[in-house]
């Protein structure tokens, strides 16, 4: 299997690359400061506006959406490279308008939208002109299981009343943000698959209540932030519906295959920033009269970070070339494997690089704990380690079973 990168994609590589050296990087921390300085943390730096500008105008927008009209042209193959590239900064995503939850919420809108809904919510998202969130996860229930959603969708005429209460709403905090994708319950007594239905809620219908902010190992992830929301005795139009009664847990798959890919490589980016770091540091630092990089112990983490990130990325690309040339269904096991193993490397690597940073690994003065505090979330996001686990171990069962004709 061959993974070099075609002339198209090493291209925009060096593009993307240019622009995050010129562009992103030096304004990492202008985008950090302008937060802290602020009384109101919910407010958007103006030079991501700045960015987005550039990087529209330089024709580095909208790379995502595969097998769509609307995007770049690109198969998952070739945009995980990119993502990687943007995994690299905590704003680099959302600069090149690439950024989590408004991809995945894209991507819905494109399969399964009407041309009215596409119009009303995708091309300002396309735009970069608003931000969206999506509404699945509940407070009161395992919500790994979507199954177990209890949050409610009645019809009553020609409208539909929701009522439900969700939490890590990433994305509900952003001023920008003006649509919710919300998963609920059409039918209850339907085929356990069959009983949810995914529908679009604009941010200001009366019901609408965002709750709290909630934190991440302390951290708030202004502006972007993650929320509880409740939602009561909310109406919208039947039109709001996506696809159809009882259809929100084929829509729910379909948008997860893509977005761990999405995640599985900015987790790789992160990990190659941090390993970067840490060889930075082991040169530069004397301990006990040599510098770290001469200490073995030191070494052995440089080196098993390298192997661990290098790893994780084969095994990611596998599962994007899979994607594009099977389809999700046949890559299930493939796009299991890499939500396990590519955050958790990610980790692995972060940890090694915070503890050759010593006391100031842990603090502000680098972003090694931070980047560490976000990436832990994406081993229970899209799915947590157990549920993929599970569906794995079952695939290579019957895999293995079927070898042996049993």
């Amino acid at each position: 299997m061959n993974f070099e990168y075609s002339d198209k994609v090493s291209r925009l590589r060096e593009r993307v690359t240019e622009f995050m050296n010129e562009y992103v990087y030096p304004n990492e921390a202008a985008y950090e400061e302008y937060i802290d300085a602020s009384e109101d943390r919910w407010v958007i730096p103006p030079v991501m506006e700045e960015l987005k500008a550039k990087a529209k105008e330089a024709g580095l927008w909208n790379l995502f959406l595969p097998e769509s009209e609307y995007g770049a042209g690109l198969t998952n193959l070739e945009y995980a490279p990119l993502a990687e590239i943007m995994g690299r900064s905590p704003i680099a995503s959302e600069a090149f308008n690439c950024a989590a939850p408004d991809t995945g919420n894209m991507e819905v809108l494109v399969r399964y939208g009407n041309e009215e809904q596409r119009r009303e919510w995708l091309e300002p998202l396309l735009e970069g002109r608003i931000r969206s969130a999506f509404a699945m996860t509940e407070p009161a229930v395992a919500s790994s299981d979507a199954t177990n959603i209890e949050a409610s969708i009645v019809r009553d005429g020609d409208e539909y009343v929701i009522n439900g209460r969700k939490w890590w709403t990433s994305g509900a905090m952003d001023p920008r943000c003006e649509i919710f994708i919300f998963m609920g319950k059409t039918n209850p007594d339907a085929d356990r698959h069959s009983q949810q239905s995914m529908i679009l809620v604009p941010r200001d219908t009366p019901g609408v209540t965002v709750v709290r902010p909630l934190t991440v190992y302390g951290y708030d992830d202004a502006p972007h932030g993650h929320a509880e929301v409740a939602f009561e005795d909310v109406r919208v139009p039947v039109s709001n519906l996506l696809l159809g009664e009882g259809r929100g847990f084929e829509i729910a798959q379909g948008r997860l295959g893509p977005g761990r890919i999405h995640h599985c490589m900015r987790c790789i980016g992160a990990a190659e920033r941090a390993i970067e770091a840490m060889c930075r540091r082991a040169d530069e630092r004397v301990a006990f009269g040599r510098p770290l990089a001469n200490q073995g112990v030191v070494r052995e983490a440089i080196a098993n970070s390298r192997m661990e990130i290098d790893q994780a990325r084969l095994l990611t690309l596998k599962a994007a070339d899979m994607m594009d040339k099977v389809g999700n269904k046949v890559a299930r096991a493939e796009i299991a494997m890499i939500k396990v193993v590519a955050p958790t490397m990610a980790l692995n690597v972060l940890d090694r690089a915070i503890q050759v940073h010593g006391g100031g690994g842990v603090c502000q003065d680098f972003s090694l704990a931070r980047t560490w505090a976000n990436l832990r979330t994406l081993r229970m996001a899209d799915g947590p380690d157990e549920v993929h686990r599970n569906s794995l171990a079952k695939l290579e069962l019957g895999r293995q079973r079927s070898l042996r004709g049993a």
